[in-house]
This record gives C-alpha cells, structure tokens and sequence, in this order.
C-alpha cells in the first residue's frame, strides 16, 4: 500500500509543534538498557519493518501555506534510514553516570526539521552490554502512543522474525480549515470522547488508559473551566526559574513492584499514590536541604491522561488531556501526606477538567502563533512540574534478540516547566526518572536519592505498623 504524500496536522499535533523552544524541546526522549550488545543489523530490520509502517515515521514537518495556518506532513523525498539510527560508545567506565550524561546532553539536542523528528542512538560499552537511547518528537503522537509503538518493535521471546508487526500504519487525520468551528469542534469532541470511555476507577494515573468521568457536564464543566482560567500561578521555588538550554536526566534504581504494593495494602492506597507520595517526600527534602522554607507548600504538577480506547495503536497523533494535581510537599509526616494525597486523587475522579483542557489545547493548535505562546505561557504558570505514570509489560521483552533489563523515559515539559518526573513499571519492578533544567536543579541525583530514602520510610512504616497500630492505619486510610 502507498505511503500518503502528505498529511493534515491536527490542531493537538499542532500545539505540541508550536510549544517547541530551544529551551524547552518538545520531545519524549527513552532509554533501554541491556546486559548484552545489540545486533544492530536485525535491530535495523525490525526498525525498518515495525516503526515504517507509520507512515509519520516517513514524513517530515511542511509549513503552513501563512504564519498562521496549520503545517502538514508530507514524506521525505530524501528519507534514508541510516540518517536516523546512530552508533555511539560511552566513554570509561561506561556506566550509569556516564549514561546520563549522554541522555541529558540528546534530550538538550534539538531534532532536524528538515527530516522526520525521531532519532535512535545504539549505546555501546554500557556496563558490558549496551543501551537503545530513542528520541521523538511529540508532534508526531502522544507519549502513550509511542511508548506503545516503541513496545512493538520488541517480543515476548529472542527468536521472532522482524517482520511481525502491528498493522498497516495510521489514517490521517481531517485537516483543520477555519478557526472558530474546530475550537467549538474541539470542546465538544473532547466532552464526547472522555464520555464515552466513562470508568468509576479511581486509578487515573495507576493505568493510564482509564479516563476521568467526564460526561457529566454543565455546571460542574463550568467550574472546571473556571478553576483552570482563575487557577492562582503556583508559588516561586528553587524548581521554578528562567530556563535554559541544557537539561539533566536521571532514574532511579529498580524498586520490586512486591514491596510498593505490601505498602499500597497497609495503607488502603493504590500503587501510584505510594510512588507520587515518596515524590512529593522527595521535592520536599531537596528543598529543605537547600534551605527552603517548605511549610504549608503545595506543588502543583501537569499529569496527561490518555484519552484513546483500550487497544493496540493503529493511529498517531495527540489523543491525551491534563489534569493538575497539587502535591502536598508541605507536610512532614509521610502518612499524613499520604492520607492527603488519596484525597486529593479522589477530587479529581469526577471531574470534567480532562474534557475542558483537552479542547484548550486543541484551540492552543489553531491559535495564531503568538495568542498560542502566550495561552502556553500563562497555562505554565499555573504548574511546577509534569509527572507521567505508565505501566509497561510485566514480563520480560527483547528487542533484536536482546532481553531488555529497564526501561525508563521522560515526556517533555511543555511551556516554561523546568521540572519532569517519570514512572515506569517493567517486568516486576519501577523506575523514577527525573528530567530537569540545568540551571534550576543541577544535581537530579540527589532527589532520586531522596526518593529511595522516602520510600524505604514508608516501607519500614508498613512493616514496623502491625496489631491495633494497623487497625488505626487502616481506618484513617480508609476515612
């Protein structure tokens, strides 16, 4: 089947492309890691019979016909493989710091505009195996849809032909010709779609492919909007700055999913609330130990929530909303932040804020460029951080033949958020990755460090609250 030769943007395609700052790149940067090297000739197989079947992956970025109207997709005549994969060894000793280093340095690297946006790095002499370092643009698709298109260049064994795929490519998208009927389009394909994937669970952020209720609309939409345009810009921290072109990565060590849950189960919580609370513990300690007076102090974080149908991805693009969540950095005691945080998780279960921000950005994408700057400015504002929580296989996965040991990957931090915090669970155990500006938090490690030092704390509660403690526990956690 024929490759289209061009491609409408879509107005949410469209606002992630305008975001684009050369100190703020809009891309979802990802990282593999394996114990072995890489057979970097199947793996160009499995690239070339997997990702090209998108077409997108074939396509770059044409302008609009005026500054204002919407840019297309159409296909490189010059597009050569070769030009997207890369191979690079770590200098000694070839270890984690040095990976970060490479990690931050690319996720500070812009894209080439004149080709498509995405790029492979095969890292060699990574701890005696190697790494797999992807970078693409979130222009192309939202970061559920990529990390979903990237998991299917992988299989369940280490002998699968390289041609297994997952079908013949995305539709393309209607293309956007005037400015007020797709705003009002926009709002109300946005209140039908969260509608029709209602689900009661709670869980939002624990599975990203359930939406908040958002069918229930008037007065409470009302509010919604209200609290988004009237919401109060969130308070200067050290977090909180004028950004810079050079970014930090960095992630944890694998924490057993076992021992997240053994403390979800004593505290009547869900797995992410464990995790986002150690984070909140973890900003609070990186403040603190640089003076900052952190009593009282909420921070508040754009968390996605994806918006697309159970299923395999077989179209690309932006499908996702934001909710704010405000992170109780404030209190000491971490079951207190705990027992906070679950309630403020529950507040957001019912609410249409999903609905509501999804249409903003999609009026952000027919927007002219610089009413569309200043929406992503102020909306910036009004948040710290992005945090993304995604589930991966629970088993064990192989790309090219080479069992894949940790995943980890970081969303961009749209408009002037200097602040990234990633979670990642991958065959038994999760990992927390921290993106940063440079010049705002030049040390990322030590509130990864902190993170670990939080979470032991609440695992040694859990174990230490046993007989009427636990009893106590229980019954606050579930008031």
């Amino acid at each position: 089947m024929a490759a289209r030769r061009t491609e409408a943007f879509s107005s949410a395609d469209t606002a992630w492309l305008r975001m684009e700052d050369p100190t703020n790149l809009m891309m979802i940067t990802g990282v593999l890691m394996f114990d072995e090297p890489l057979d970097v000739a199947r793996l160009y197989r499995v690239i070339e019979e997997r990702l090209l079947v998108f077409d997108r992956f074939r396509m770059r970025v044409k302008p609009g016909r005026s500054p204002n109207a919407l840019p297309e997709w159409e296909i490189d005549p010059y597009f050569n493989l070769h030009a997207h994969i890369h191979r690079i060894a770590l200098p000694a000793p070839g270890g984690k710091r040095e990976l970060q280093a490479l990690v931050s340095d690319l996720m500070s690297t812009p894209l080439d505009f004149s080709k498509p946006l995405w790029h492979f790095h095969i890292v060699e002499n990574y701890n005696g195996g190697s790494a797999a370092l992807c970078r693409l643009h979130h222009a192309i698709a939202d970061g559920i849809a990529l990390v979903q298109v990237l998991l299917s260049l992988t299989d369940e064994q280490r002998d699968v032909p390289p041609a297994v795929g997952i079908g013949h490519g995305e539709r393309n998208n209607n293309p956007v010709e005037a400015f007020l009927l797709p705003v009002v389009r926009s709002l109300s394909n946005a209140l039908t779609s969260v509608g029709a994937l209602v689900n009661e669970s709670r869980e939002l952020l624990e599975d990203p492919t359930r939406v908040i209720d958002a069918a229930r609309t008037g007065v409470s939409g009302v509010q919604a909007l209200n609290k988004l345009l009237f919401m109060p810009a969130d308070p200067p921290t050290l977090f909180k700055g004028t950004l810079g072109v050079q970014k930090r990565a960095a992630w944890s060590d694998p924490i057993p999913l076992d021992e997240v849950r053994r403390v979800g189960s004593m505290f009547r919580c869900t797995i992410n609330d464990v995790l986002l609370n150690a984070v909140a513990g973890a900003l609070r300690r990186y403040l603190v130990s640089r003076g900052a007076i952190v009593d009282g102090l909420n921070i508040r974080a754009v968390v996605p929530v994806n918006l697309r149908p159970p299923g395999p991805i077989t179209r690309l693009g932006n499908h996702f909303s934001l909710v704010f969540l405000d992170l109780p950095v404030g209190i000491e005691d971490p079951f207190d932040r705990l027992l906070e945080l679950k309630r403020r998780m529950e507040s957001i279960k019912g609410s249409p804020e999903a609905a509501i921000a999804f249409g903003i950005l999609n009026t952000i994408g027919v927007m002219p460029q610089q009413m569309a700057e200043l929406v992503v400015d102020i909306f910036g504002s009004k948040a710290t951080a992005v945090m993304t929580n995604v589930p991966g296989p629970r088993q064990r996965i192989y790309l090219a033949g080479s069992p894949i040991r940790q995943i980890m990957f970081w969303v961009p931090q749209a408009g002037r958020l200097g602040l990234g915090v990633s979670i990642f669970s991958y065959a038994g155990d999760v990992l927390i990755g921290i993106a940063v500006d440079a010049g705002l938090v030049p040390d990322p490690d030590t509130i990864v460090e902190a993170f670990h030092t939080e979470f032991r704390d609440l695992l040694r509660l859990a174990r230490i609250v046993t007989g009427g403690a636990a009893l106590e526990y229980a019954r606050a956690a579930g008031e």
